[in-house]
């Protein structure tokens, strides 16, 4: 089986981000009472693929060791980056998981999805490090980062409307 792209495996699960890398953090909050809804639909597929991410697995969750390619993008554009469940959470106030680069992934690092419960408030947090593991990727510059926060907003937004019931 193909091995990690990167040696800093499971840095999201704490959120101390290695060094040479772009960071991503992003978080939103969530309606009150919603962490049930909001973990179910992240460690189960269920808020990449209402956002229009085709997620290509055979696990109904996410579980360490889960295999999971997502795909962005729209027919012949569609990019797709194999991934690996490197750890997950289902705890009382805190549920989701992180997942790391495979070979023939564009880029080199790990996103994490994460429901918590805060004081009462609930938030939806999402947490990356990476760099271009190829050469449109690189060739792309900014844009990339761009194309990442917006995604990562996008997340939010649609986890939003699955915990109000759409």
């Amino acid at each position: 089986m193909p091995e990690l792209t990167y040696p800093e495996v499971g840095a999201t699960r704490d959120g101390r981000l290695p060094t040479g890398y772009h960071h991503l953090r992003h978080r939103v909050r969530l309606p009150d009472g919603c962490f049930p809804t909001a973990a179910d639909a992240v460690l189960g597929w269920r808020l990449h693929r209402a956002a229009g991410v085709v997620m290509r697995t055979d696990a109904t969750r996410a579980d360490p060791g889960v295999r999971v390619t997502p795909g962005l993008g729209v027919g012949p554009l569609r990019i797709w980056g194999p991934t690996e469940v490197v750890w997950a959470a289902d705890e009382p106030d805190r549920a989701g998981f992180g997942y790391g680069t495979l070979p023939g992934h564009p880029e080199r690092g790990e996103e994490a999805f994460l429901v918590l419960r805060e004081a009462g408030a609930v938030f939806f947090e999402v947490v990356a490090f990476s760099r271009p593991d190829r050469w449109y990727v690189r060739a792309a510059g900014p844009v990339t980062r761009v194309v990442q926060h917006a995604y990562a907003w996008w997340l939010g937004r649609t986890l939003r409307r699955l915990c109000a019931g759409g």
